[in-house]
């Protein structure tokens, strides 16, 4: 029987399912509505912040067209902040599943320790990020790509209009 040193809340094993059943974390984990509507409905509550700061620079009467875009623009600066933090959350848990070695602490961040993790160990944490992080950073990669591409259709508009 093999004795793991590390402190189980420190394990990537356990964060990746400390990770998995949390509020926040987990909306990547599930499937593309869980991630997608609290995303949409971060996005229209932005709009309270977006919406008098691009009427000041685009009345609506005026400039419907850049009053939307600019709004829409502006709104999706804190959907974007939230993608940044569940990519980043979920890259560092599989990035400690993927690694050989566990860097952890046994009381405190004075007294860092490293355990080699044994080969069925590290097998195991690899098939774990490969096949469970892996698809949820790719879901979190095309949200990404389709957040910059009406970016840049919104900015080609713009340019048209303007």
């Amino acid at each position: 029987m093999l004795v793991c040193p590390v402190p189980l809340e420190q394990r990537p094993i356990q964060e990746y399912k400390d990770l998995k059943k949390s509020w926040f974390y987990g909306w990547a984990s599930a499937n593309w509505v869980t991630l997608l509507k609290p995303l949409f409905i971060i996005w229209i509550l932005s709009w309270v912040m977006a919406g008098p700061i691009a009427y000041a620079s685009f009345p609506l009467q005026e400039f419907p067209l850049q009053f939307g875009l600019s709004g829409a623009a502006l709104a999706m600066v804190l959907p974007g902040l939230v993608l940044v933090r569940l990519y980043f959350g979920w890259v560092y848990v599989r990035d400690r599943l993927k690694k050989d070695v566990i860097e952890y602490e046994e009381s405190g961040w004075y007294d860092g320790q490293r355990w080699q993790k044994p080969e069925e160990i590290l097998q195991r944490d690899r098939l774990v990020a490969t096949y469970e992080i892996g698809p949820i950073l790719s879901r979190l990669h095309k949200i990404f790509g389709a957040l910059v591409a009406a970016m840049a259709l919104g900015s080609g508009t713009w340019l048209l209009v303007g």
